[in-house]
């Protein structure tokens, strides 16, 4: 069994087919992308496989285990996060705060501890602190790591939502659109900030995007969605000249 396996998922919207039997294998430490126009299903895919919506049919397996139909916070428990196409930081805290709400999987003290203010409750406090210190160190953001996340530019809040996705300490990391309003130079940093995470925690990511320089320079396979339908999958610079392709996405 591959690492993901999506079998033939589908779910209509009214009389809306907008994803119909979408399937995808991928091995562990992927780097795979999702692509294909606006409207395609792209979004509503990793909706569906982080319980966003409940596929009318199909099945989801992560790492031989049967994820569908679970909820959002099961599936995050389970191994999964995302990132959001328009940033969805907690502006009016800490760049370190949005991390530490990352680390509660794994990190708990009771409400009671922390109202009365036991030792669990600072134990369990300075670890968070020590353990989000340490990724905004691998993401060079703890030098802003007192400063209200809102306040940050741009290229940093993408880079901070991607840290605060792996502190949730995922096996699978969903990326929707994450070069989306960036320059040149952001986008650059960007992709070599994704093979770092991929490296360095040994991640397998499924990775929406309509950049094709990102998708052709980082992505080993990717599959093209048109319509709620697969149009095209494999590796990648065979299916960016495949011709169906070319004509359905890039518009030539």
């Amino acid at each position: 069994m591959s690492f993901v396996e999506i079998n033939n998922i589908s779910i209509s919207f009214g009389g809306l087919r907008a994803v119909d039997d979408f399937y995808l294998r991928q091995e562990k430490g992927e780097l795979y992308g999702l692509i294909g126009p606006n409207g395609a299903g792209k979004t509503t895919v990793f909706n569906l496989l982080t319980g966003v919506y409940k596929p009318d049919r199909g099945t989801f397996f992560l790492d031989g285990e049967n994820m569908t139909g679970k909820s959002t916070i099961k599936l995050n428990q389970s191994g999964i996060a995302r990132t959001f196409q328009n940033i969805r930081l907690f502006g009016n805290l800490s760049v370190l705060d949005n991390v530490k709400i990352g680390l509660h999987n794994n990190y708990r003290y009771s409400a009671f501890d922390g109202i009365a203010r036991l030792p669990k409750y600072f134990k369990t406090e300075k670890a968070m602190n020590e353990k989000a210190e340490e990724i905004l160190e691998l993401f060079e953001l703890y030098g802003d790591k007192d400063i209200l996340s809102s306040n940050l530019p741009y290229g940093k809040q993408r880079r901070l939502e991607i840290a605060r996705a792996l502190a949730t300490d995922p096996k699978y990391l969903l990326l929707d659109e994450p070069a989306a309003g960036m320059n040149p130079n952001e986008t650059a940093e960007l992709m070599d900030m994704i093979r770092f995470v991929r490296d360095h925690f040994g991640m397998t990511i499924l990775l929406i995007e309509h950049d094709m320089k990102l998708v052709a320079g980082i992505c080993e396979k990717v599959s093209v969605l048109n319509f709620g339908q697969l149009l095209a999958q494999g590796k990648t610079s065979e299916v960016l000249k495949d011709p169906e392709v070319i004509k359905a996405y890039l518009g030539q």
